[in-house]
């Protein structure tokens, strides 16, 4: 019998890591590639390859015509989107399927459901899972947005429905702030997604950034694998991430997680996917929005759990049942992940595309670097600045700083500036080692 062959449509680190587990599998995999990475290492390490277009995402990785003519060229039985790029098109998720190609994720009602922000609530909603205050549905205009901001109480977040990336978000503190805000939000959401529509929520301040990891397969069956903590943010965009976090208790993890699970069984979730949460100082938590891919901080949960998170996407996409029961997950340890970007941090984090001269990986027990890049490799100017993922394993959270500041020394990239700085920073910062910050936590920190 042929083996499955699998179509990667993304690049970078994401894509060497399907690769990985794809060839672990047994399926044969197919790298695409666009002329701005023509010496990236996953079409290498793919048993085929194939350029889709221009180096800019838009002639190539964003381009469904391209993605799907490779991989009827190919031969394809499935294609994995990884993250960014079409991972959450719905659209493409049903182009695959039109080509009868099975598309590694959700189908695309429950991924068209969970991108409308206003509507994710609303399904949260209905299957018990706390919500926060605001609009139900699209608001219409400024001044119904105003009449719930009154009710929800100030200050308020105005948010893009179509949002993403802290895109299209807005804080009113009071009725004038709130008029303002919401033309601009309403004008940048129709700039940015194409789609103007806004809703109106309660701003929670000084919230943790809780996100649980969801398992689910065609028949019904639904895990969770924890909690990540992900508050550690800079506008918005995630930099470190850990599992288990240091803010909840067991008896907490069990309350969220049984929320989480609320929520996916209620769409018959099936895939890989993650629920996430604003968690209040006084333990309350709330709805925030569900990502229907797999995130780039998912190694985390799979150092504790022992659980290949890739593989299992794969498995659930080919057709098997769930693996595991809930009753199966134990979470071991302490894992911290960073995001080595190239970013110059002490220049207002600019990307720094350019060679890399020199290239050392840290290693040792329990430490994992995730990464496309290597001696030589010339980061292009058009993607996400990202160059790879460091990420630590130990027996408690302690150990885990600890182990994460010595491979930080031992990571050695030449030729360009990265973030590296930064997380030697935070993680011998006082606050962060002591579990006590929250989504503000970089707003006036200092990295000289």
């Amino acid at each position: 019998m042929a083996k499955l062959k699998l179509l990667v449509a993304n690049r970078g680190e994401i894509a060497v890591r399907i690769i990985r587990a794809a060839k672990e599998l047994g399926l044969r995999t197919v790298a695409v590639y666009s002329e701005g990475d023509k010496d990236c290492i996953h079409r290498r390490l793919a048993d085929e390859e194939i350029c889709i277009g221009g180096a800019k995402a838009i002639e190539s990785y964003l381009d469904p015509r391209q993605i799907i003519s490779a991989a009827i060229i190919s031969n394809a039985d499935l294609i994995h989107p990884g993250y960014g790029f079409l991972a959450e098109n719905a659209d493409f998720a049903e182009i695959c399927l039109s080509h009868n190609i099975k598309f590694v994720g959700p189908t695309p009602e429950q991924i068209r459901d969970m991108g409308d922000k206003a509507k994710a609530k609303e399904i949260m909603r209905k299957a018990g899972v706390p919500v926060i205050p605001g609009s139900i549905g699209e608001v219409n205009d400024v001044d119904e947005g105003l009449e719930i901001a009154r009710e929800a109480g100030f200050p308020v977040m105005i948010k893009a429905v179509a949002g993403g990336g802290g895109k299209g978000m807005r804080v009113a503190t009071d009725e004038e702030s709130f008029k303002r805000n919401f033309e601009l939000a309403y004008a940048e959401a129709k700039a940015a997604f194409g789609n103007p529509a806004l809703y109106v929520e309660k701003l929670i301040e000084k919230p943790r950034h809780i996100e649980i990891q969801i398992l689910g397969d065609e028949y019904g069956n639904i895990i969770h694998l924890g909690e990540r903590e992900c508050s550690i943010q800079r506008r918005h965009q995630k930099l470190i991430e850990e599992s288990p976090s240091p803010a909840i208790n067991s008896e907490m993890r069990k309350k969220i997680g049984e929320a989480a699970l609320l929520g996916a069984a209620k769409m018959r979730y099936q895939s890989a996917g993650t629920m996430e949460f604003l968690l209040e100082p006084d333990g309350k938590f709330y709805f925030m929005e569900m990502n229907t891919r797999i995130q780039v901080e998912h190694p985390v949960t799979e150092m504790v759990t022992g659980i290949d998170i890739l593989k299992e996407q794969l498995r659930i996409a080919m057709g098997e049942y769930l693996q595991f029961r809930q009753s199966e997950i134990v979470l071991s340890g302490h894992s911290i992940e960073c995001r080595i970007n190239a970013e110059d941090v002490y220049n207002n984090f600019a990307p720094c595309p350019g060679k890399i001269d020199f290239f050392f990986p840290p290693g040792g027990p329990g430490v994992r670097f995730d990464s496309h890049i290597y001696a030589g490799y010339e980061v292009p100017p058009y993607y996400d600045s990202l160059v790879g993922k460091l990420i630590v394993h130990a027996k408690d959270r302690n150990e885990a700083i600890s182990k994460i500041l010595r491979a930080l020394d031992e990571l050695m990239i030449g030729g360009i500036k990265t973030t590296i700085p930064l997380f030697k920073k935070i993680f011998t910062d006082k606050s962060f080692i002591e579990g006590k910050f929250d989504t503000h936590f970089l707003d006036n920190f200092e990295i000289e």
